[in-house]
């Protein structure tokens, strides 16, 4: 009898195993989706946040106080990373570089909240992984496939749709935000050249210790009381635009970036209505013409086969 027991053995152990594996698979995409939500939910909140602070004070001094806040909420994460010395990089130049192109995007993000409707800023920002895809293919040498041309051109049909130059005068938020498109979309080709040897953690933390120093003296040039009914929608603007990063980055952790990024499209239909519910904005055909051509060219890029998770850019 004993000996049967102990012959039973591998094949318990197996057993078990098995179901562990079973039960991380079915759990993965939950979990993932858990992230993504949280991260969706920091980027809708992020947007009313930012449009309360910067319809009181200038852009600049918005980013900068977003900074030191985030830098000090990053510091839990800091620390179970290793702490301030585990932040200790080879490639200071390269942080300096992403961080100058990220430090554009952000402004023209913030700036342009307060130009054009929310449905319209998130639908041209949605841009941004067409223009990293062309960078990718000029900087980093990867191959531009029909699937990558196709989708850059609807992602351009859908901005004309949206912008609809020779109607009437240009809306000159459209502009900005395409700008801040094409600055994250550079942004996100030197995040993925950093991620080879530096943590999520270690981008962000640099991330707001070099957009603190270059935002110091242009914030401070236009620096101006801050009332008290604005701090609370600075820190929640600080919070959200640092922790909506590593919610992304934790999603793609549990499932690839193919199953991921389809969900980051909930993003513009709750932004619009949030848009609707607190600024009464209006959803046009124009901006739904043109987010849905937008839409169809990432699916075309997701859909072009199992990949490494993809470097995510936001404001």
């Amino acid at each position: 009898r004993l000996r049967r027991r102990m012959a039973s053995m591998p094949v318990v152990h197996a057993a078990a195993k098995c179901h562990r594996s079973f039960m991380d698979s079915l759990q993965s995409p939950i979990k993932a989706a858990l992230w993504m939500g949280a991260s969706i939910t920091c980027f809708v909140v992020m947007s009313v946040a930012g449009r309360v602070a910067t319809a009181e004070l200038d852009v600049f001094q918005v980013m900068l106080i977003r900074s030191v806040i985030g830098f000090f909420m990053l510091m839990p994460l800091v620390h179970l990373a290793g702490g301030l010395r585990a932040m200790r990089t080879a490639l200071p130049l390269q942080h300096l570089g992403r961080n100058v192109a990220h430090f554009a995007g952000q402004f023209a993000w913030l700036l342009a909240l307060g130009m054009i409707p929310l449905a319209q800023l998130v639908a041209i920002e949605f841009t941004q992984p067409f223009w990293t895809a062309l960078l990718a293919m000029l900087v980093l040498g990867e191959r531009m496939t029909w699937r990558k041309v196709a989708a850059l051109l609807f992602g351009i049909a859908g901005v004309l749709v949206i912008v609809r130059p020779g109607s009437g005068p240009i809306d000159p938020g459209h502009l900005v935000m395409l700008a801040g498109a094409v600055f994250f979309g550079v942004s996100v080709v030197m995040v993925k050249l950093l991620t080879r040897s530096d943590s999520v953690v270690k981008i962000i933390f640099w991330m707001l210790v070099i957009q603190t120093a270059i935002g110091l003296v242009p914030a401070l040039i236009v620096w101006e009381a801050v009332p008290a009914e604005i701090w609370p929608a600075l820190r929640v603007s600080a919070f959200t635009g640092t922790y909506s990063h590593y919610c992304m980055a934790r999603a793609l952790v549990h499932a690839e970036a193919t199953v991921i990024m389809p969900m980051d499209f909930v993003r513009l239909p709750a932004t619009a209505l949030v848009g609707w519910a607190v600024y009464a904005e209006h959803l046009d055909v124009y901006t739904a013409a043109g987010a849905l051509l937008i839409l169809m060219g990432n699916v075309l890029t997701i859909r072009r086969g199992k990949s490494r998770p993809a470097a995510v850019e936001s404001p």
